[in-house]
């Protein structure tokens, strides 16, 4: 029932976008079927591997290293590996080359390498997917070649067992020292990202050969059981400890203390328990490293970072969207576990920050805390759309497979380029798009590696796909903004300061300047014109230094409004493993600014590094249009919300509360309409 909830509300949406010709009453009206299962004869097949295919080499598996073997390795002496990096030339055509200068011509070494674990993993995930999707063969040959070659790169024997070397050369040289040094060095010597990721890769990898090859699933699952006693030494030998930092508890027992590398084997344990649920072993890590991801959820409704699964232990001002498959692999988990907590974490990220991500411009690179690095790249693009595929999948709700298509979009032109940067008839993508639209034209294997996860998920729901393909442009982004303190005009002595670094080491001085200010100093800063309604999140330095409070007001015409106050210190804001002891945790106000409010002020009781605020819309608005519109409201408060929709003709509404589940039946009204947004959820209307 709740999956056909999911195709009668998109259907509906597709339907307005003007992809579907059928009446809306035949789609309501669909039988019950996963979103998955829909119908899509005529539309065009997004899924084009012949990019990654160009970058997969065979390289030669050098018998007797100490420390490395692989599967039928006598009989087989190569395996399957792509090359790290794609240059694309002049006419349009691309240069596969490896990791850094060369160094030895004759022998084609690099610094690094040619391949790498990382993309290796990742590239055996893309092809076990489209085998077991679309029953291709050449992909099952690819998988089988990688998972070889990927095996051959993990420690078999010895102290360092089970742990992984990241380069190899195109001879098959491993290189476990590379140049410029990476940690842990040699790459094989502690755990790692690509420890993490050939786990992915060995329980996706079992999964797809457990029937098909049982003899090649055993070696995988003696594989498995090698990187288990791996990670069983290292961080879950540490399961069940915790860390403070910058005063806030976190787990102690995440792979390199870090939710990103975690979530990845999350997703290859999860695959292997299902497909082998008589091993215990794999059941509980799975269980351990599921609970330390969930122990990164952090803010709520309102609160920074309005409830996203922070990715770094030690920094808990940081988010990335690289490496952010947390809400997919504590959807996975939560499916085989049976664990509605974990499912809990999951979906609040993706229907409350998520969505409050995409209205504010996409999947940046960095917020920290303040939208820093506004790169953005498909690692983590792919990481938002399979996140809320599969938890629509999993709950049911209907608003995280819409949010998936207005996701999705960024490949087709709604990015902060305008154009598109995927094209499925050669499969080639692009390496990302800078903070001002410049777009980065080469392909390299993590890229098209992630593009091609995100067009299986897309393949595997049509009616999510036709709605991304059919979204085009960007037309609004009213979400976070930022005004600086040190832009603001002072009474007082206050002191604009300039660190030597922006980056603390956890969080970045935004602007790479603050504000130091006493006891009677003020700083007035003017808010951005034509805001709405809206939250303000004031940013100061808590650790140690600072002292007392700050009092805000807002200027609305001649009246002074009082907002509330904000510390100058946290109490209790140990350093810890943080970095830095600098913690830069934006605040909430609890009286919001009007629409009408043109200036903030602040005023210092004590001391402060006053650093910016961040403005939040009591509603956020997105905005998507191409062949026909999808506009998204977010609710950012604790209040259900009317909001004016300023659209023209009439639209089809849909509300969704904070978990993204669908409230009441879709609606038709006029462009012009107020719509109630419900706490902490968000309302879509799809326009003609």
């Amino acid at each position: 029932m709740m999956r056909t909830r999911i195709l009668s509300a998109l259907a509906g949406a597709a339907l307005l976008i003007g992809a579907v010709a059928v009446p809306a009453a035949d789609a309501a009206a669909a039988p019950a079927a996963p979103a998955s299962a829909t119908s899509a004869s005529s539309a065009p097949k997004l899924t084009n591997l012949a990019h990654l295919d160009f970058l997969l080499d065979d390289a030669p598996l050098p018998p007797g290293v100490a420390g490395h073997s692989t599967y039928r390795q006598q009989s087989e002496p190569t395996a399957r590996a792509p090359w790290v990096y794609a240059n694309r030339n002049a006419d349009g055509s691309f240069t596969r080359v490896g990791g850094g200068p060369i160094t030895d011509a004759a022998k084609g070494w690099y610094a690094q390498g040619a391949f790498d674990a990382d993309d290796i993993s990742r590239a055996a995930v893309v092809y076990l997917r489209d085998w077991k999707q679309n029953g291709t063969a050449a992909s099952r040959d690819s998988a089988y070649e990688l998972l070889r070659s990927l095996t051959y790169l993990q420690t078999d024997s010895g102290p360092n067992a089970g742990n992984v070397v990241l380069w190899q050369q195109s001879d098959g040289t491993l290189n476990p020292s590379a140049i410029p040094v990476e940690q842990p060095d040699p790459s094989d010597s502690a755990e790692s990202f690509w420890l993490a990721r050939t786990v992915w890769a060995l329980g996706e990898g079992y999964a797809g050969f457990r029937d098909a090859d049982p003899a090649f699933a055993s070696f995988l699952a003696s594989r498995m059981s090698l990187a288990l006693g791996a990670l069983e030494r290292q961080s879950l030998s540490r399961y069940g400890t915790h860390e403070v930092a910058n005063g806030v508890r976190v787990p102690g027992w995440l792979i390199v203390g870090s939710a990103s590398p975690t979530a990845e084997a999350v997703l290859g344990l999860s695959a292997y328990a299902a497909a082998a649920p008589a091993d215990a072993r794999a059941r509980v890590a799975l269980s351990r490293y599921a609970e330390g991801i969930a122990g990164l959820a952090s803010g709520g409704v309102g609160q920074w970072p309005f409830g996203a699964l922070l990715p770094e232990a030690n920094s808990p001002t940081f988010w990335h969207a690289w490496g952010g498959m947390q809400p997919a692999a504590l959807t996975a988990a939560a499916v085989v576990l049976k664990n509605g907590g974990l499912q809990r974490a999951a979906s609040t990220d993706l229907a409350q920050f998520t969505a409050q991500l995409l209205a504010t411009g996409g999947p940046d690179n960095g917020w920290t805390p303040t939208p820093a690095d506004r790169t953005q790249i498909a690692y983590g693009v792919d990481s938002r759309v399979e996140g809320l595929v599969a938890a629509a999948d999993a709950t049911g709700a209907a608003g995280l497979a819409a949010l998936a298509g207005a996701q999705a979009a960024w490949y087709f032109g709604a990015n902060p380029a305008g154009v598109p940067v995927y094209d499925p008839a050669t499969g080639v993508c692009v390496d990302g798009i800078a903070g001002d639209g410049t777009v980065n034209r080469n392909c390299g294997a993590e890229s098209v590696i992630h593009t091609e996860l995100s067009m299986l998920a897309l393949d595997a729901h049509p009616t999510i796909a036709r709605a991304a393909t059919a979204l085009t442009r960007t037309t609004a982004t009213d979400g976070l903004r930022v005004v600086e303190a040190e832009s603001g005009t002072v009474t007082g002595s206050p002191a604009v300061v300039t660190p030597p670094s922006a980056w603390t080491g956890s969080a970045n001085w935004s602007g790479g300047e603050y504000v130091a200010a006493a006891t009677g100093d003020t700083v007035t800063l003017t808010l951005p014109a034509g805001h709405p309604a809206a939250r303000i999140l004031p940013i100061a330095d808590l650790g140690p230094g600072g002292s007392g409070s700050t009092a805000w007001t807002a200027r609305v015409g001649r009246v002074a409004l009082p907002l509330g106050s904000s510390q100058n210190v946290r109490a209790g804001a140990v350093q810890g493993i943080g970095p830095s002891p600098v913690f830069l945790l934006p605040q909430t106000l609890p009286v919001p600014v009007p629409a009408g409010a043109t200036t903030v002020t602040a005023r210092v009781s004590g001391a402060t590094h006053l650093d910016a605020v961040l403005v939040q819309p009591l509603v956020s608005h997105l905005g998507l249009r191409g062949a026909g519109g999808l506009d998204v409201y977010v609710n950012g408060t604790k209040a259900p919300l009317p909001q004016k929709l300023g659209l023209t003709g009439r639209v089809l509404v849909t509300s969704y509360d904070s978990a993204g589940r669908q409230v009441g039946p879709a609606r038709t009204v006029e462009g012009h309409a107020a719509v109630l947004v419900l706490p902490g959820g968000f309302t879509t209307a799809v326009t003609r």
